[in-house]
């Protein structure tokens, strides 16, 4: 998405970190020195996007505060959650008659579980939805041909809990070549390498970071790894907004995005409504 951001996205920051500030009892010299920082980002809105803006209020909120991760237990507690559904739905796919459309429903579901656009959310109502609602866009059967197709396959991650179901749709797929790509460090509810250990992703993929902490893939602040590794990628599989955010403007035809759309800016920028299931590839339209 093109820099310039929109109000409606500085008023979800300003909620997200008032929770925050709260949650870790600001004092009012801390909220103000805090509030400061955020409106002097918002005058610079026109150089930075949106996810780099959430990386320094993340950088300002551990400065006063010393929390590193200030979602930690909402991550466990996503991890958690989605850890004892796994067993259940994995044993629905195993008897499913299409189990690759189950468990890329099941992926897209995960991904309300997101703690930066949400304040809460129900994973067991959207898993309920996604089984009864068309994709607002679907390209999954071009989807399904590519990864059929490919060498080699680069899985963007987003958030924690959510993993455990893209751990479901990465064992579903019988592709031995997939990278899954988690986080730098923490941001937000984003999945880090610690969660991908906790899950044990690693029993079904590759496991790399992309060596920053954005809640976004910022191609050119990510390590040269990365970067390597997206150059080569014959399909690339980006779940949530974030990374969208960061690579819709690629025009990469190699990307698909997957992901519950969780606010009327995304919606308006693919042309969708707000709450909608997506598979999005950008060579379809």
């Amino acid at each position: 998405m093109a820099k310039g951001i929109d109000t409606r996205c500085i008023e979800c920051f300003q909620k997200t970190y008032l929770r925050l500030r709260k949650k870790y009892f600001f004092t009012k010299q801390q909220s103000k020195e805090f509030s400061e920082f955020m409106q002097k980002l918002m005058e610079d809105k026109d150089v930075l996007s949106s996810p780099e803006i959430q990386r320094e209020l993340h950088h300002k909120l551990y400065e006063l505060s010393g929390v590193t991760d200030p979602f930690y237990e909402e991550k466990k507690q996503s991890n958690h959650i989605a850890l004892n559904l796994y067993k259940y739905w994995k044993q629905k796919l195993s008897v499913s008659e299409n189990p690759f459309n189950m468990a890329l429903r099941l992926s897209i579901a995960g991904n309300i579980m997101d703690f930066g656009a949400n304040h809460s959310f129900n994973i067991f109502k959207t898993i309920e939805d996604v089984f009864v609602t068309k994709f607002a866009i679907d390209h999954s059967e071009l989807l399904k041909e590519r990864i059929s197709k490919a060498k080699n396959i680069l899985y963007l991650g987003d958030n924690a809990g959510e993993i455990v179901f893209d751990k479901l749709f990465i064992e579903t797929i019988h592709n031995r070549n997939v990278c899954f790509v988690v986080k730098g460090s923490p941001i937000i509810n984003d999945v880090t390498m610690d969660d991908a250990y906790e899950v044990n992703m690693h029993d079904v993929a590759d496991v790399i970071s992309n060596g920053y902490d954005a809640p976004s893939t910022v191609l050119k602040k990510s390590s040269l790894l990365f970067q390597e590794m997206f150059k080569s990628a014959d399909l690339i599989i980006s779940k949530g907004q974030g990374n969208l955010e960061g690579l819709l403007n690629e025009n990469d035809s190699r990307i698909f995005f997957l992901l519950t759309v969780k606010c009327e800016v995304i919606a308006e920028s693919i042309g969708v409504q707000k709450g909608s299931f997506v598979v999005y590839n950008q060579s379809k339209l």
